[in-house]
């Protein structure tokens, strides 16, 4: 019989060959890792300014150097964002500036720009813009108090206080209403929940309208995370909660041209900088000038970037969404989460280009959120094989192929990550 080789990681799905994985990031010299944050390197969590982020895994992204980026719909800046995080995390912002302990990449979706250094910007965002939204807060503010002086009965006083403190989170690029203290607080109220969700819809439809009245119609979109895709008008679907699930529970305002997969050419224009000294795309690119189609941004890479020096893309995400259900009679996948379209994107580079690009899941189904559905686990004579991932096992034809995933979340994750660090030349 002949031997017959295995497939290449890139060529596989749902692997666990995390040592493989290792390999592949230690000796890759061309190496290009675009990385989400929430749920991928920390645990998600309810409020925000609970979440913590290991010493370990910041050095260990210094020995990337130059090969990470960071690729996030949250925020490096404001008392919620990355960078609080990581001072807390250390001790205190002066450990982290000299250190050069912050992540480097984009993040409000790629509007917002920081380098190692901590250095922050918000190419191709005007000051109007900033104005307005430094404004949304406490608009979100008003009507999550408004929504519930009429349900006093639910919930009031200082727990209401308390639940808008930690739901309203005034993000300078992308202010957001994250409503997963509610969804805890609401608990049988399940009907209720569903109300909040679509007062907060009306909310954005409102902020919309506003903004057009100002004289800024098309500089903002609305993020739902997680989403049941987008609809034919390209708007993001909100998926209501049911069943135990809270379905979408941030709601975020942002700068329109703002999407993770329009900063991945972004990150790559920037990474063919730092190697050849030129910007593929210009040095003035920002996400606001890409395509906002996949086969645009697709066509638009293969134009500018020379495949000789094309890198070994790896993203990674944790937000993956898919489910299947009957409109007009025939079955329909809609499939959502906010790292589908990014990660689709560096896969469909790597094919094109042959680079072997690896498109790697955290499952964060296990921290305090209640919207992320877990990998599925069988033994196999001691041997452990994924069985059912997070979309919609109905879903067949869904284009998105996770290489190798990480059952066991962000811990599970970061040990890989830091374990390839020190393997590193």
């Amino acid at each position: 019989m002949s031997y017959v080789a295995p497939p290449l990681l890139h060529q596989q799905v749902y692997s666990l060959d995390h040592a493989a994985w290792v390999d592949r990031l230690a000796s890759t010299e061309n190496l290009l890792i675009i990385q989400d944050l929430d749920g991928v390197c920390m645990g998600l969590v309810k409020d925000p300014l609970d979440r913590v982020v290991e010493i370990g895994y910041l050095e260990a992204t210094q020995r990337f150097d130059g090969h990470f980026y960071v690729l996030t719909n949250g925020e490096h800046t404001g008392k919620r964002g990355m960078n609080g995080i990581i001072e807390r995390s250390l001790g205190g912002a002066e450990l982290a500036q000299v250190g050069r302990y912050y992540l480097p990449g984009l993040a409000a979706g790629g509007v917002q720009w920081q380098t190692r250094a901590g250095d922050i910007s918000h190419p191709g965002v005007s000051e109007a813009e900033l104005a307005f939204l430094a404004a949304v807060p406490q608009k979100m503010g008003d009507r999550l108090r408004h929504f519930f002086e009429q349900h006093s009965n639910v919930l009031a006083g200082p727990a209401l206080d308390q639940a808008i403190q930690a739901s309203v989170l005034d993000n300078m690029a992308s202010p957001t209403a994250n409503l997963n203290t509610f969804y805890s607080l609401l608990g049988d109220h399940q009907a209720l929940y569903s109300d909040l969700q679509y007062a907060m819809q009306t909310l954005m439809e409102d902020l919309l309208r506003d903004a057009a009245n100002q004289g800024l119609d098309g500089s903002f979109f609305v993020h739902y995370a997680p989403n049941h895709g987008r609809g034919p008008d390209g708007t993001e679907i909100l998926w209501f909660g049911q069943g135990g699930e809270s379905g979408t529970t941030d709601f975020q305002f942002m700068l329109r041209g703002a999407i993770k997969e329009a900063g991945v050419l972004a990150l790559l224009n920037r990474y063919y900088a730092a190697r050849t000294g030129n910007y593929p795309l210009g040095e003035g690119f920002s996400v606001r000038q890409a395509p906002h189609s996949h086969s645009e941004l697709l066509d638009l890479v293969i134009q500018a970037f020379d495949p000789a020096l094309m890198p070994t893309l790896v993203g990674v995400g944790d937000t993956v969404t898919s489910v299947v259900v009957t409109e007009a009679g025939q079955p329909v996948a809609k499939r959502g989460g906010s790292d589908r379209n990014f990660l689709h994107l560096i896969q469909a580079i790597g094919q094109h280009f042959d680079t072997g690009n690896l498109v790697t899941y955290v499952d964060s189904s296990g921290g305090e959120l209640k919207n992320r559905k877990a990998l599925k686990l069988e033994d196999r004579g001691g041997t452990s094989v994924v069985i059912e991932g997070p979309g919609d096992a109905r879903d067949e034809d869904d284009p998105l192929v996770l290489n190798v995933v990480f059952p066991g979340g962000y811990r599970q994750y970061c040990q890989a990550f830091q374990t390839a660090a020190t393997q590193r030349p």
